[in-house]
């Protein structure tokens, strides 16, 4: 699943966009899902109240991408596991979606097109998602400021608000393993599996350690990982070790900055100890069982 930097990625990506899509309205929008259609649940009052809309801003919060658009409204993508949003031109043939220009957008795994909004400058922003698991909703946008969703959201990790101790009196007020408790959306917006691994990993902090048993020099560990491997991830342009793409197609730089995820069975780059894989729940953590000892 994208999570923050892949989504922070695609927003600063839609922000910088040639010709640019700020100002720009939509013209028309079509999908073959209708059901990713959460608010509103009827695909064609969707339709007609999204259609003429100028986009006014593009922005995060957590996974969330939003748009704030003209007459108040907002509209909200969540990429869920395998989404993953393109900007560019195609043509509907054979009942498929087919880019116009060469190069990264005819990958296989940008074709899986299950909604394309259609813009009044002519290009196109679409929604390549293979699972089709993909969230998007229109809010009036003080609505959706208020909701319960985005109030129940955690601090944003990367703000300059989110000092230490802010995190410090987060982190605290929880219980559990501190993996879980980092990719608890309620807690921290916007850690996921990839990142809380290459963070406890960064902090040389075992996934299983409870946070009633972190000290403050431990706790200062994590924070301080966390701050600098989202950083270094949003510079790379997020992880693409499974379907996440950038809006021109292209693959995140992220992978070679890899130090743990998704390498079990490889040496740790710091100890030469074997990678484990283990089940925390329903997800998974990779650690490296020298580095991060629970002793």
């Amino acid at each position: 699943m994208p999570e923050l930097p892949e989504v922070e990625t695609i927003v600063r990506e839609l922000n910088k966009t040639k010709p640019p899509i700020i100002g720009v309205g939509f013209f028309d929008v079509w999908t073959d899902n209708p059901k990713m259609i959460k608010k509103p649940k009827d695909f064609e009052q969707f339709k007609k109240i999204i259609k003429g809309k100028k986009i006014q801003k593009i922005w995060r919060r957590g996974k969330n991408i939003i748009f704030d658009l003209s007459e108040n409204y907002s509209l909200l993508i969540h990429q869920k596991l395998t989404g993953h949003l393109l900007f560019g031109k195609w043509e509907f043939k054979n009942g498929f979606w087919k880019t116009k220009t060469k190069g990264p957008l005819e990958d296989k795994i940008n074709s899986y097109i299950h909604l394309l909004f259609t813009l009044d400058n002519d290009w196109m922003l679409a929604l390549s998602d293979l699972r089709k698991f993909a969230k998007v909703e229109l809010w009036e946008s003080d609505q959706l400021i208020n909701s319960k969703e985005f109030k129940n959201l955690g601090p944003e990790p990367l703000e300059e608000a989110f000092t230490f101790e802010k995190f410090k009196e987060v982190i605290q007020k929880t219980q559990g393993k501190i993996k879980q408790v980092l990719m608890d959306q309620t807690i921290i917006a916007g850690i996921g599996n990839i990142y809380s691994d290459e963070i406890l990993w960064e902090a040389k902090i075992n996934p299983f350690k409870k946070v009633n048993q972190l000290n403050d020099k431990e706790l200062k560990r994590i924070y301080q990982a966390m701050k600098k491997i989202l950083k270094k991830a949003v510079e790379a342009g997020g992880e693409s070790i499974s379907d996440f793409r950038r809006i021109s197609g292209e693959k995140g730089g992220f992978d070679p900055l890899r130090k743990v995820y998704r390498r079990e069975g490889q040496s740790c780059f710091r100890c030469g100890a074997i990678i484990k894989r283990v089940q925390i729940r329903s997800r998974s953590a990779h650690f490296c069982p020298k580095c991060q000892s629970l002793e």
